[in-house]
């Protein structure tokens, strides 16, 4: 009898624990609805221009790489494959829904070191900005599982942004160009 109570009284705060989590969460997704999240796929798609599998991170809100989307597709951090087609970029989180992002909402792509709980070596995630849905501005993150692959996939998406400068086929440098 002397252990039943503490253990009932440590069961009763796990137990509150957990239900404040998933209310947590829950308030955090009806909060986030109004984001929208990915878009339809077009029927017709282009060959890919790269893909690579990667171990997807998170969705913030831009320029907060501390603040979570919780979106329809993105919501939960797994194995990935992103896949960058002159008409967007697709990502397929393992479990999750797939998400279609055109490349008229991508608004760039960068390296980054830290998103919501994961903080890497210097510039060991690409992170890819864009505008969700709803309107929301927001920053994917991802590490790439083959870091050869990082900058190819960085390219391809630097490539499909609109407004982005057309690629030099002669090999020539540009001044202002940034290295990803």
């Amino acid at each position: 009898m002397d252990r039943v109570l503490p253990t009932l009284a440590i069961v009763a705060v796990l137990v509150l624990v957990v239900a404040l989590a998933v209310v947590g969460w829950r308030r955090r997704v009806r909060r986030d609805s109004a984001s929208g999240g990915g878009y339809s796929q077009p029927g017709t798609l282009s060959a890919p221009i790269a893909a690579a599998d990667v171990l997807y991170v998170a969705t913030t809100k831009s320029g907060q790489h501390l603040e979570r989307l919780a979106l329809p597709g993105l919501a939960f951090r797994g194995a990935a494959t992103v896949t960058v087609r002159p008409e967007g970029v697709a990502l397929a989180v393992t479990g999750e829904p797939d998400v279609f992002i055109p490349a008229t909402v991508v608004t760039g792509v960068g390296l980054a070191s830290v998103a919501i709980d994961r903080a890497v070596e210097r510039d060991g995630l690409l992170r890819m900005g864009w505008t969700t849905s709803g309107g929301t501005a927001a920053d994917s993150y991802f590490r790439v599982v083959d870091p050869a692959g990082r900058a190819q996939l960085a390219a391809a998406i630097e490539q499909i942004v609109p407004g982005a400068p057309a690629p030099d086929i002669t090999g020539a440098e540009h001044p202002n160009d940034k290295e990803v």
